[in-house]
């Protein structure tokens, strides 16, 4: 899997706790949704923003479910 992360949600990344492999497994095996531009990936405790662009996922932010 191809992602390019942005720098804010690498910021989230390192001040959350959560790296590059758990936000493919949200992608791959979390509750997908659509969003106005892009999708949302829920998994376990935390949650990925990303748009898809064709192989590519752009993630675009990450953060704790409440």
């Amino acid at each position: 899997m191809n992602i390019q992360i942005s720098i804010h949600a690498k910021e989230k990344m390192d001040k959350e706790g959560i790296d590059e492999e758990q936000i493919k497994t949200a992608i791959t095996r979390g509750s997908v949704s659509r969003q106005t531009d892009g999708y949302l990936a829920s998994y376990t405790y935390f949650s990925v923003a990303y748009q898809k662009k064709g192989e590519i996922y752009r993630i675009k932010t990450v953060y704790l479910n409440k």
